[in-house]
């Protein structure tokens, strides 16, 4: 230890010793973690550890290698990503970041996708540019039984809700375990214990069918048997095959394969996904196809009133939207989606 501080008002004071009661601050002390406690050496008599919840999830955060990779960032090597997801290491004790086998990627564990959300929000807006991975569950083996995490959940909604709340959290394997109705009898509230992977993306899901009048909480509450599989997502992706700008000309011709997510006048690349097909499989099409030039002129507004407008995924719908391969490209300016093998 290389320095003792006391507080006097609003003001640190540097000073040599301490009493019962006084709040301190410590400096100097290398590898010391939650819960550990200084005491005498002559006659230790340390505090009980405190107990913080384990990580429940993984993403896995690796430097962009797409086409577009570093015209947006100002800190896109695996050197510049290592060193400021280690320092999330340290300075945030529900994270956890380990290395692995390819130098260019890192796995982070951490409390549900809101966090994981939360930090990439963090990254790109201090410049960083990477690109992140499906959100995973930790699983353990006990017994010879897989086993995953479970999580407490407490809906706070208005009674007209109920129906719709108790049937999606029913497909995603949560069970009911307490109802409680409030005295206005207008407002009703459930409590789940569902599956960790079963809250992702649950929440983008709860507000809409709420209107954005519930509340939600949850926290982890302990390992049980394996649930299940869990229906993730059913639909397809559009898939771009080539490189250059979409046009409202392609876009119009290829409305009925499905939702698209880029506009007009937007760079794609080969891989990137521009949309959610209407079928189970991923399809590869041609958005950057011009019209042929020929004697017969129209409005170039007339296609573009016709043309339905993009969908617009907010970070969490994209992380709940993404499959095992396919990623989620991170700039300082926009994220796109893609898959992991470009090729």
């Amino acid at each position: 230890m290389s320095e003792l501080f006391v507080y006097e008002g609003l003001e640190r004071t540097e000073t040599d010793e301490t009493g019962p009661g006084d709040i301190v601050a410590v400096a100097g002390v290398g590898d010391i973690g939650l819960g550990e406690s200084l005491a005498a050496a002559d006659n230790p008599q340390p505090l009980d550890p405190l107990r913080v919840d384990p990580p429940t999830m993984s993403m896995e955060f690796r430097i962009n290698d797409s086409p577009m990779s570093g015209r947006e960032g100002d800190f896109v090597t695996s050197r510049q990503l290592r060193e400021r997801l280690f320092q999330e290491d340290e300075s945030n004790l529900a994270v956890r970041v380990e290395e692995t086998d390819s130098a260019n990627s890192f796995r982070v564990f951490g409390r549900g996708e809101l966090q994981m959300a939360i930090l990439i929000e963090q990254m790109r807006r201090e410049g960083y540019e990477f690109s992140v991975g499906m959100p995973q569950v930790i699983t353990r083996t006990e017994d010879g039984q897989k086993q995953e995490p479970f999580e407490k959940a407490v809906t706070d909604l208005p009674e007209e809700h109920m129906g719709t709340i108790v049937e999606s959290m029913g497909e995603r394997k949560g069970q009911m375990t307490r109802v409680e109705h409030h005295s206005d009898g207008e407002r009703v509230r459930l409590t789940f214990e569902v599956p960790s992977r079963g809250l992702i993306g649950f929440r983008t899901q709860f507000l809409t069918d709420t209107r954005g009048t519930g509340i939600l909480t949850h926290r982890f509450e302990e390992f049980r048997p394996w649930a299940g599989p869990i229906t993730h997502r059913t639909s397809g992706a559009l898939v771009a095959d080539r490189q250059g700008e979409t046009t409202a000309y392609a876009l119009l011709n290829l409305d009925d394969r499905g939702v698209f997510f880029v506009a007009p006048g937007e760079v794609v690349y080969d891989g990137m996904i521009v949309g959610e097909h209407n079928r189970t499989q991923d399809l590869d099409l041609n958005i950057t196809k011009e019209k042929k030039l020929t004697n017969m002129r129209a409005a170039a507004g007339e296609e573009l009133e016709r043309l339905p407008p993009p969908r617009e995924m907010s970070l969490e719908e994209a992380i709940e939207f993404i499959r095992e391969d396919e990623l989620i490209e991170v700039t300082p300016k926009s994220f796109r989606l893609r898959k992991r093998h470009l090729d």
